[in-house]
């Protein structure tokens, strides 16, 4: 798939991106933590992003600053969120008719992605695998603007599940909102043995909400 350079607010960003033709839906795909080894080629977010490629979206992932090619320095999350508006701008400018727009991410990406969530009401649906509500305030989805998908490992040893839970839990009492939890039986937190679970699941969900399901 096609190597891009795209401007960002630190320098330029480095992410891989696939064109699905005009008119069709648009996902952004978010790593986990710079600082702890994450990088656009994580396997999940690899899987995440070919899962939405099958389902005809056209769909980037792109490493934050100063991973990989990427310019400019790790921002604690301020500056790793100004990236991926960043990301969604190109997307957007190159998908100026997509029918519907995702963002997805897996750790600390599946924070950022949720707090662009906030910040960009054209998104209409995401995925947030391990969202990390044990180490970071999620507290800002109040309320929470668009149905998705939260996916969590029982056996994560990085993120706890009961955590997650909770933050699934408070979404879904949300008046108007449609957040859908499923957990993966034994499952770390990288989902090492557990991909193809977590790819049935992700897949499963997007089918249903493209209207796919038979």
């Amino acid at each position: 798939m096609p190597e891009i350079i795209f401007n960002g607010p630190a320098g330029r960003l480095e992410g891989r991106y696939h064109h699905a033709g005009t008119g069709m839906p648009i996902a952004l795909v978010l790593h986990p933590h710079p600082q702890f080894g994450g990088t656009m080629n994580n396997k999940v977010v690899y899987n995440l992003f070919h899962t939405f490629v099958n389902r005809g979206f056209s769909v980037m992932r792109f490493n934050f600053r100063g991973v990989g090619r990427s310019q400019g320095s790790f921002d604690n999350g301020a500056g790793e969120l100004s990236d991926a508006a960043s990301a969604l701008d190109w997307m957007q400018s190159y998908n100026p008719s997509a029918a519907e727009c995702w963002v997805a991410g897996f750790s600390f990406g599946a924070w950022i992605g949720m707090q662009l969530l906030m910040r960009r009401p054209e998104i209409n649906g995401f995925i947030s695998v391990a969202p990390p509500a044990s180490k970071y305030d999620f507290t800002f989805l109040a309320p929470c603007p668009s149905d998705g998908l939260i996916v969590q490992g029982t056996e994560d040893q990085v993120i706890a599940e009961p955590e997650v839970a909770k933050l699934a839990t408070r979404l879904s009492n949300q008046r108007g909102i449609k957040v859908k939890y499923e957990t993966i039986k034994g499952a770390g937190h990288f989902f090492e043995d557990q991909m193809e679970e977590l790819k049935t699941s992700v897949g499963s969900y997007l089918d249903m909400r493209l209207g796919r399901n038979s």
